[in-house]
């Protein structure tokens, strides 16, 4: 039996939380939920800290979810990101852990946003799939078209 394929999606996450209600918006969260259902559909398994930490709720120490996401990623098959514009510094810490382990990387970025240079040239030094997007449809029919190059 083959073991089933891993992706961590990464994305901006306290800057997204609602200082008022301690959690993501609804918007944001559907947006990283209708990826994890993607990809689960897809047969991958699907390691998301926001999730993980209940939209909010329960953020981990800086101690333990460093570890925990330095191991997802080293053990992940595919790695998928927004960016965050303005930039994630945790995102793009991510990013760089996935560029060092050589994953494959999915950047999915939204049009009209800005980017960092260093975001913009990652694909001359990795294994690097931009994703230009308008709308949440946009990205999901493109990775559906490209997908297949990871499983």
């Amino acid at each position: 039996m083959s073991k089933r394929k891993k992706v961590f999606l990464a994305g901006p996450f306290k800057s997204l939380v609602d200082p008022k209600t301690g959690m993501m918006t609804n918007h944001e969260k559907q947006k990283l939920l209708n990826l994890i259902s993607f990809f689960e559909a897809k047969g991958f398994s699907v390691h998301n800290a926001h999730k993980r930490e209940g939209w909010g709720k329960n953020f981990m120490s800086p101690e333990e979810c460093t570890v925990v996401d330095f191991k997802e990623i080293s053990t992940c098959d595919l790695f998928v990101a927004f960016p965050g514009s303005p930039a994630s510094p945790g995102t793009h810490i991510e990013i760089g852990w996935a560029s060092a382990l050589n994953k494959p990387i999915i950047l999915l970025l939204e049009e009209g946003k800005d980017y960092a240079f260093l975001i913009k040239g990652l694909n001359t030094v990795s294994n690097v799939t931009f994703i230009h997007f308008q709308k949440e449809e946009d990205y999901l029919r493109k990775i559906e078209k490209q997908y297949l190059q990871f499983v």
